[in-house]
């Protein structure tokens, strides 16, 4: 029989040794939780990189409207959208709580020459051109992006190879040729050389990228009323000379935030035509830059691999979503979008789809369009390049009265 003094030497080794497991299995759980975090956020498709290198926090907006800046809320708080309408709040607070695409999305099909709108089951609820409109010879000739205009009874798309810019009726399915010459490109005061990115403001002008003239234009009633660069003179000084251009997105205050193509520069200018600041994206084409609250600004790397940035008003990377292979690469996206719901839509163009990316996880959780798999009928894209979201209304379906931008 063992002594006191034994037993106890005996329990005091079994307490180390059971203190050393509990250790080991702490450090154990530590080690997996990075490596998860290294994945970015254990997604299963492709390979990401975020400028953390770890797992993005679940918190209400996320990377997209962090707490910051008011959350999910600051997305459509007057101050920070052009042209507010009165049912904005009401739609986009519903729309925050509701997954996915937290609403209708509008589609340009650029590939298939139409518009389409679909609601987050993916099934049209609306298409331009019909085949009546066809018939009556109202047809879309690559049409690029495409947004509701304020009050929601039209939309203003341009036709980016077709060097012009036309409305559409919603109720009547209308067409009208607001500015160009469509099929002639120029440099004049009444042509356009690949329009881009064309957004009616809310005093009924609208401004559009004239890309390969290197200049922004602000049209109203058929005329130029106001422009930044110049025809023929495609340099980085802004706002006397931009380079290629191929974003104009309005923001809050009266000023438009544009996106150079050659050297990848963004240039806020603000309403009274003086630059506010300028930086250099590290991206190789940025493509459609959208602010955010807050100072940041939301762009698509239009390239492949493509990727999805947030950035400072300095370059820094705040959030990315990059996959170098499989169902998450994306190719040449050519527009991301915040939504209500702290999701980001993407127009990922040379792939045929759209698809919703949740930040907070780094993982696409909606998606229309057959990957890499071009199509007309329902459920098929062919290089969609433009797109819009549309909140729900009060008794369902989309409501275009609410939208607002960006």
């Amino acid at each position: 029989m063992s002594s006191p003094h034994a037993r106890r030497r005996a329990e005091s080794r079994v307490r180390v040794r059971r203190q050393r497991r509990r250790v080991a299995l702490v450090l154990l759980v530590a080690v997996v939780a990075a490596v998860l975090a290294a994945k970015g956020g254990g997604s299963s498709h492709g390979h990401g990189h975020s400028a953390a290198r770890r797992a993005p926090a679940v918190v209400p907006g996320g990377p997209l409207a962090p707490a910051y800046v008011g959350g999910l809320a600051s997305l459509w708080a007057p101050r920070n959208v052009v042209g507010s309408q009165p049912g904005t709040a009401a739609a986009y607070e519903a729309a925050s709580r509701r997954p996915g695409p937290a609403g209708y999305i509008l589609i340009a099909d650029r590939g298939n020459n139409r518009v389409l709108v679909v609601n987050p089951q993916g099934q049209i609820v609306f298409t331009y051109p019909t085949s009546e409109d066809l018939r009556r010879g109202r047809r879309l000739v690559f049409n690029d992006d495409t947004f509701v205009d304020p009050g929601g009874q039209s939309l203003i798309a341009n036709e980016e190879d077709n060097h012009a810019i036309v409305r559409i009726g919603l109720a009547d399915h209308s067409l009208t040729v607001l500015f160009g010459h469509p099929g002639e490109p120029g440099s004049d005061e009444t042509h356009l050389r690949t329009p881009d990115d064309a957004y009616t403001l809310p005093d009924g002008s609208f401004t559009v990228a004239d890309a390969y003239n290197c200049r922004i234009l602000f049209i109203l009633a058929g005329r130029i009323v106001r422009q930044y660069g110049h025809s023929g003179v495609c340099m980085h000084a802004p706002p006397r000379y931009l380079g290629a251009v191929n974003g104009d997105t309005p923001v809050p205050g009266g000023g438009v935030l544009v996106s150079e193509i050659t050297g990848s520069w963004i240039d806020d200018i603000g309403a009274d035509g003086r630059l506010v600041f300028a930086v250099q994206a590290p991206v190789s084409y940025p493509s459609d830059p959208q602010p955010l609250p807050g100072g940041r600004i939301l762009v698509a790397d239009y390239a492949s691999p493509g990727s999805v940035l947030i950035i400072d008003q300095r370059g820094k990377v705040l959030w990315r979503y990059r996959r170098l292979r499989g169902y998450g690469r994306l190719d040449h996206p050519s527009l991301a979008m915040a939504l209500p719901n702290g999701n980001i839509a993407v127009n990922d163009d040379y792939r045929d789809r759209v698809v919703v990316i949740d930040p907070r996880t780094n993982a696409i959780v909606w998606q229309y369009g057959h990957t890499d798999n071009p199509g007309t009928a329902p459920g098929f894209l062919h290089i969609p390049d433009g797109m819009d979201f549309i909140p729900a209304g009060p008794r369902g379906g989309p409501d275009y009265a609410a939208v607002v931008h960006p």
